[in-house]
């Protein structure tokens, strides 16, 4: 089940996320995020 995070970025960081869009990788912002929050939680589970 997902729930709703509101979050507020920089414009620098906005912009970054918007580029990363274009190639149609990712479906929307929420995807985007999620799928960079998995691999940070990932990444800090294999450190500890």
């Amino acid at each position: 089940m997902r729930q709703k995070l509101s979050i507020t970025v920089s414009q620098e960081i906005l912009q970054k996320l918007d580029a990363l869009l274009v190639d149609g990788t990712f479906r929307n912002k929420s995807h985007l995020v999620e799928v960079a929050l998995r691999k940070f939680v990932k990444g800090k589970d294999e450190n500890h």
